[in-house]
């Protein structure tokens, strides 16, 4: 999937947005059409039909009406449109974050630091363009010109099939142009990154550099590096001001040909009345104005391209083989069921056999009536319990690894975390290493816990009773979220933590949850439905049995069981 593919997905994906948009360009393209007919009122009254001012009072109020609403809707979808470049642009910005501090050792073997600061702030910056004004103008650009071609061939069907006809010239000039304003960018791209590379490389070690008398010669290195940046953007400047020289003539010629045949058929011919004649020569303009605004928009769009595939490349780029040969460890794990089964004993309830597959990263829910094996398949996948089959991850077997380190890389929140006997500290640094004061302070305030530990007598140092006595429900969680902050585990599993709590606990727990969950392969039990509607997959269990996986609208369509069960909820929350 190209760049620009991929940016279209994502801009699909924020449906409201799109509808927001979609809306304010029709409101617009009816707000022209009747801008037009009111202009086209007073002017007809005045001048031909002799009116007083008086009497057009209130076509000459649509016309300031119709003025002002414009540029209201004109401005809310320039507004939308920047707030969806910000938030796609600190979206691409945090993935590349993660991805440069999820292994900065080896980040930093590959390429200049000044070419990845280039990526993180100049390519994304020039994102902006694409979200802001190519989207944006794109989604109007749709709308508007057939809602003024529909008003035009209503009056006159000859006009409108000049513009229909005319009207393709404009596409066909900004695929030309934009396929080399692409080509260019994606120059300018480069020589940017390799003059910010040389750049920042050359800061860094000028210290040595003067030592070594070579100071001088890499000046010279900036400065050719500088002036191919220079040269690079120039070009780019140039075909912008071409494609610009070209939209207008071809709109110019058009809107010609239309005031011509308005001309002939209404002076010499008498076909047309003043009110037709004059309401096409006033949209014929606003008609192609919107398609040379797609033309412009287009090239920003076709620029932004070449920053795209720059940080594409950058978040595609797979981790490198360390030093010793050892592959990188990835963030999440893939977990893999085999023919997974357990059993207490032979009267008791027995799990299994179960086959499925959970993506890295993923988030998966997992559903059922009680005592379906919800518990005993988290306890499967933690190693608390033995399991016949086989749990892989990353398709090696679970069993291979060592308790000890599985351990560390697994955190399981509950409705009931336990709490020892011993002061809070101590209950959310379990299990890691002591002595990590900062990390600890973050994983205070991260949980919510902050304002927990500052009401209490010795913060931190505060005794708590076994079980611990003393907090609340919600605190306990937070403490439990904690000690999870404090292990960055790598497989999450949570039996729906914040079942029970009151809303503002429950809040604080699922921003909490949500931040600890990036990174992670999630694994939830879900008691109330409609949480985890957005999960990845959902495993529904009946009696220890896979009954059916999927997305929530799949198994609405393919398991009665599951249909019934998110009725049955929606009914008790009525």
């Amino acid at each position: 999937m190209t760049a620009q593919q991929r940016l279209k997905e994502l801009s699909k994906q924020d449906k409201t947005t799109r509808r927001l948009l979609m809306l304010i360009s029709a409101a617009i393209g009816l707000t022209i059409v009747a801008q037009a007919y009111f202009i086209v009122s007073v002017v007809d009254q005045i001048f031909l039909q002799g009116a007083s001012v008086a009497e057009v009072a209130w076509p000459l109020f649509g016309v300031l009406v119709s003025l002002a609403l414009r540029a209201l809707l004109q401005y809310v979808n320039n507004r939308t449109g920047e707030r969806m470049a910000a938030r796609m642009k600190q979206k691409f910005r945090s993935q590349l974050i993660n991805k440069y501090t999820r292994n900065p050792v080896l980040t930093s073997e590959e390429g200049q630091s000044g070419g990845k600061v280039s990526v993180l702030l100049d390519a994304v910056d020039e994102l902006d363009a694409y979200f802001s004004q190519y989207y944006v103008v794109m989604m109007q650009s749709s709308l508007v010109p057939l809602i003024l071609l529909g008003a035009i061939f209503y009056m006159n069907w000859v006009s409108g099939l000049i513009l229909l006809i005319t009207a393709p010239f404009i596409p066909v000039m900004m695929i030309v142009i934009g396929n080399n304003t692409q080509k260019k960018s994606e120059e300018q791209m480069s020589q940017l990154q390799a003059f910010s590379g040389k750049f920042l490389d050359i800061l860094q070690g000028l210290s040595t550099l003067k030592l070594l008398g070579k100071a001088e010669k890499q000046v010279e290195e900036v400065e050719k590096s500088s002036l191919n940046y220079r040269d690079a953007t120039m070009t780019v400047l140039k075909i912008a001001f071409l494609s610009s020289l070209m939209l207008e003539f071809i709109s110019m010629l058009s809107i010609s040909l239309v005031a011509l045949e308005v001309g002939l058929r209404l002076v010499l011919y008498d076909q047309l009345s003043f009110f037709i004649a004059f309401f096409v020569l006033i949209l014929a303009p606003e008609f192609f104005a919107s398609l040379k605004e797609m033309g412009s928009a287009f090239h920003a769009g076709r620029g932004s391209m070449a920053a795209a595939d720059k940080i594409y490349a950058e978040l595609d780029k797979e981790e490198k083989q360390t030093e010793w040969g050892e592959k990188a460890v990835p963030p999440s794990p893939a977990l893999t069921f085999r023919s997974v089964s357990f059993a207490y004993d032979e009267e008791r309830f027995q799990f299994g056999p179960v086959s499925l597959h959970m993506e890295a990263g993923s988030h998966t829910a997992v559903v059922g009536r009680s005592g379906a094996g919800k518990t005993t398949m988290m306890q499967l996948i933690s190693g608390l319990l033995p399991a016949e089959g086989e749990i892989k991850l990353d398709g090696n077997p679970l069993s291979q690894h060592r308790e000890s380190s599985w351990f560390q890389e697994v955190a399981y929140v509950t409705q009931h975390p336990f709490l020892f006997s011993g002061t809070l500290k101590e209950n959310i640094l379990l299990g890691v290493k002591q002595g990590e004061e900062d990390a600890l302070q973050k994983a205070v305030e991260k949980s919510g816990l902050r304002e927990v530990v500052d009401q209490l007598p010795e913060g931190l140092e505060t005794k708590i009773g076994e079980g611990g006595r003393g907090l609340s429900g919600g605190e306990k969680q937070r403490v439990a979220v904690a000690r999870a902050f404090m292990k960055k585990p790598t497989i999450l599993l949570f039996d729906e933590p914040t079942t029970g709590l009151d809303v503002k606990t429950e809040q604080i727990l699922q921003q909490s949850i949500a931040e600890l969950s990036q990174g992670a392969t999630v694994v939830t039990i879900a008691h109330r439905l409609h949480t985890i509607q957005q999960a990845d997959q959902i495993i529904f269990l009946e009696d220890g049995k896979l009954a059916a996986s999927g997305s929530h609208q799949e198994l609405l369509a393919q398991s009665a069981e599951y249909q019934n069960m998110v009725n049955v909820q929606q009914g008790v929350r009525i």
